[in-house]
């Protein structure tokens, strides 16, 4: 399985994972150019949520709340105000999360930051 098929795998997860918290699914994988990209974009009490989705099969580099580095947030905060831009939202409440999977004895164990950055 290739990086491009074990991200979607994670993020399968973590959609799957969010519907259950009562979350709406707005899109998956939402590119701004070279910029960046939101894995979810959701919606949860009149509020849009820009989703990273992070996932590690092992912590030999870390766990995946380890790896969302401060360049990255950058990335995710121009992605996010792209989204805005495009659709014209300028009136809605708005936040970052972060939904970290690590895989720990072979099973996946999820951890929801909610305004993580």
């Amino acid at each position: 399985m290739d990086n491009t098929q074990v991200g979607h795998n994670f993020e399968g997860l973590a959609e799957d994972y969010l519907i259950k918290k009562g979350y709406k699914i707005i899109k998956r994988n939402f590119h701004y150019g070279k910029l960046g990209e939101i894995d979810i974009v959701a919606e949860i009490d009149n509020i849009l949520v820009f989703c990273e989705v992070k996932g590690r099969n092992n912590n030999n580099f870390g766990t995946a709340i380890e790896s969302v580095t401060y360049g990255k947030q950058l990335k995710l905060r121009k992605a996010a105000e792209g989204y805005l831009n495009i659709n014209k939202i300028t009136d809605k409440d708005c936040r970052m999360d972060l939904v970290a999977i690590d895989i720990i004895a072979g099973k996946p164990h999820i951890t929801h930051l909610e305004n993580a950055f």
